[in-house]
């Protein structure tokens, strides 16, 4: 009931609900259909005029032994019997229901004269007729409130399919034309939205791309120039320097290739490649344990995942000092877990930890080398294989980051 739909269902539904209520209302006040007392008078003259037809051509009437018997209309008979009496004639008449059906019983010399009743209201009255015909118009009036109500949010329900159908490059597809007016304008302005959105993250890709490449040549003059300066220590700064620059851009440049690139996906062990990673970053003097690992199959483009992971190892080992690994399985995820034991993240800020150039602060930017866009990279590689990542604070100190990819099923 919570939904847009539902919500304009109910309240068309209920508007013409209103509407023919109050129309029936006004109708029967103003026409005023005859009630049961009504027609009494009428039936005192047909049970005069079928005696008088009984004593001059008996042949002409149906003689029955006994009355119609059926339930009897204990109100309608004493109304008869009273207007019969007053009109001279009293007869003990029975006015009965069988099978729905009203019926007269004229009792007479050789019997009973058995007729139906054409003019008495239905049993109930008018009021029990006027809520089956409410009823009938409420379910009517809901089949086209739904109807409706459905061609209505159609715009929005093609919205929120093109919103769930973004792809990994954060780009809407184009959507099919067709259908009602309302819904060919809405897939026309998506489309046209999703064209000006992948031409403005071009452009910014290709200014990314190419500041990031024309850097490297003023950058090699500079390294170049580095190496003559007389002074050990000012040399050692000047090329620490250097260096940070070259590795910005060239991270610059290796994050415009993630993002606009479409890498081959293959089938790979996942727990075998965290292996081997581990086994490098473990001659490369970085202080990386597997602890637990079980056997995970994904698909992915095994250079960028292993760079991803790579990313996210190095940074455990360098921001908390030491990482600790495990990988796990289940029947619809490869999940990969590492814990570090740094100082952690404050939580106002965990939910920037993915944007480009991101430090916690200053100081320990100077501390350790690094461009601010490993994490970047890694969350952009784990997001175009179908996974994601999750980086939380752990229950005493560190980090505790969390990757998910699907697992690959084989048939």
């Amino acid at each position: 009931m919570n939904t847009l739909r539902a919500k304009l269902a109910i309240l068309i539904a209920v508007v013409i609900v209103s509407v023919v209520s109050v129309s029936t209302g006004v109708l029967i006040y103003l026409f005023k259909p005859p009630d049961e007392r009504q027609a009494i008078g009428p039936m005192a003259e047909q049970v005069q005029l079928l005696e008088r037809v009984a004593r001059v051509a008996p042949t002409l009437i149906t003689i029955q032994e006994k009355s119609a018997g059926g339930e009897t209309e204990a109100d309608l008979t004493a109304w008869l019997r009273d207007a019969l009496k007053a009109r001279g004639a009293p007869r003990n008449i029975v006015v009965s229901r069988k099978n729905d059906l009203p019926l007269l019983s004229i009792p007479v010399d050789q019997g009973w004269i058995i007729t139906q009743i054409t003019d008495l209201p239905p049993a109930g009255g008018v009021f029990n007729l006027l809520l089956i015909w409410l009823a009938f118009i409420a379910f009517g009036a809901m089949a086209v409130a739904l109807f409706f109500a459905n061609r209505m949010v159609k715009p929005l329900v093609l919205l929120e399919r093109a919103i769930e159908s973004v792809g990994p490059d954060a780009m809407l597809p184009e959507l099919a034309m067709t259908g009602p007016a309302e819904v060919r304008v809405a897939a026309k302005a998506l489309n046209s939205l999703s064209s000006r959105l992948k031409v403005a993250v071009e452009s910014r890709m290709r200014l990314v791309a190419a500041a990031g490449h024309d850097l490297r040549t003023p950058i090699t003059r500079m390294r170049l120039r580095a190496e003559f300066v007389e002074d050990d220590e000012d040399r050692a700064m000047w090329l620490k320097d250097i260096d940070e620059l070259a590795q910005i851009a060239d991270s610059a440049i290796l994050l415009v290739q993630e993002e606009s690139g479409k890498p081959v996906s293959e089938s790979l062990r996942l727990d075998t490649l965290i292996s081997e990673l581990v086994g490098e970053l473990r001659t490369l003097s970085y202080d990386v344990t597997l602890t637990c690992s079980t056997t995970a199959i994904v698909r992915a483009n095994r250079t960028g995942l292993n760079r991803a992971f790579r990313n996210l190892l190095i940074n455990a080992a360098t921001y908390g000092k030491r990482a600790r690994v495990v990988v796990e399985s289940t029947p619809s995820e490869a999940i990969v877990i590492i814990d570090d034991d740094g100082p952690g993240i404050p939580p106002d800020m965990l939910e920037r930890v993915f944007e480009p150039f991101f430090r916690v602060s200053r100081a320990r930017s100077k501390q350790f080398d690094g461009a601010g866009l490993g994490m970047t990279i890694a969350h952009e590689i784990v997001q175009r294989a179908g996974g994601n990542i999750t980086i939380e604070n752990g229950p005493l100190h560190g980090l505790h980051q969390i990757v998910k990819l699907p697992i690959e099923h084989t048939p």
